[in-house]
């Protein structure tokens, strides 16, 4: 199956102190990097997950709150495009429809590796409260609701500004979801905040950003030590060119002409080496896949066109991942 191929790959990854002097620029030719390792790393594919173990943990300390400027990693064309489409954020029949097929399973592997990880009951009714969440990129907020009903106090950010009074006028419709905090501003802006959370969630936003690399450092800044990480996105791969963008895009018109572009996607392996110099270990990874049939998606091994990680912050500041 193709995730166990990615998985021996995977394991040809280096230490990343073994790394550091490696450019991302030279991951599009991902061999070459991974033809140095000797050591390895180890993460688990959906299906090898253990249940997870119902019993809550302490709540996480503060963390201070100051304000600073600072550059980011927007990339302003693929914000100029969402912008241009932000009205149509809630309707399940619009360019947003994939997105909304797609939330529920994206939720399940949420819900499955946070309860585990944060030991959480995952049969409670709102599991994650106590905990402190950012969606990152939260466009019109489809995710960061669920979430805040599940419990969490949710962080909704975005660099679109339409993207922010819808997702503020749609919470406002639901007591649970009320309280979501959403900003208009970027992961850079909160890390020179001193923003941290328990969980940092990024879906279908890295391959929209102009820089991954830095993308993903401020993910790692925005996590508290021991906390959680979990990105989404398309692996570059010619089945993915094939369904995500020409069968999605110009057959069947499910987005938008020109949303993806296939260069901007990120293997899973190059997306594990990412997070890894950033000092995110990625533990689990699944693959989303679409039945034609019914209309559903659902989580799997395959990981060849769209998957998501999730992964976790080494538990002291100073600590280099293996």
């Amino acid at each position: 199956m193709a995730s166990k191929l990615v998985l021996n790959r995977l394991r040809s990854l280096s230490r990343v102190s073994e790394l550091s002097d490696v450019r991302f620029d030279k991951l599009r030719d991902p061999i070459s990097i991974f033809s140095t390792s000797q050591n390895h790393v180890t993460w688990r594919s959906y299906s090898e997950a253990s249940q997870p173990t119902p019993i809550n943990p302490p709540p996480p300390p503060p963390s201070p709150n100051t304000s600073t400027t600072t550059s980011s990693s927007l990339n302003e064309f693929e914000l100029a495009k969402f912008s241009a489409i932000a009205e149509t954020w809630w309707d399940a029949e619009g360019p947003f429809k994939p997105l909304h097929l797609m939330n529920p399973t994206r939720l399940a592997f949420i819900r499955s590796t946070l309860c585990r990880h944060f030991r959480k009951d995952p049969n409670c009714t709102r599991p994650f409260e106590g905990l402190k969440f950012v969606d990152v990129g939260c466009g019109g907020g489809i995710l960061s609701e669920p979430l805040a009903r599940m419990g969490a106090t949710v962080t909704g950010v975005d660099a679109v500004d339409k993207n922010i009074k819808i997702a503020r006028l749609h919470a406002d419709l639901d007591p649970q979801t009320s309280s979501i905090e959403y900003r208009c501003t970027t992961a850079e802006s909160l890390v020179e905040e001193q923003r941290q959370f328990d969980a940092v969630i990024a879906l279908e936003v890295i391959e929209h950003v102009a820089d991954p690399a830095g993308f993903c450092k401020s993910l790692s800044a925005l996590t508290i030590p021991g906390g959680a990480t979990v990105i989404s996105t398309i692996n570059r791969s010619m089945r993915a060119y094939a369904t995500a963008i020409v069968a999605a895009e110009y057959l069947l018109h499910w987005l938008p002409k020109g949303t993806h572009q296939w260069s901007s996607f990120l293997t899973p392996e190059e997306l594990v080496l990412i997070l890894q110099r950033a000092s995110i270990s990625v533990q689990e990874m699944a693959g989303f896949v679409y039945n034609p049939l019914t209309g559903r998606w659902s989580l799997s091994d395959d990981i060849s066109v769209n998957f998501i990680a999730f992964g976790t912050k080494s538990a002291k500041k100073d600590e280099t991942l293996d």
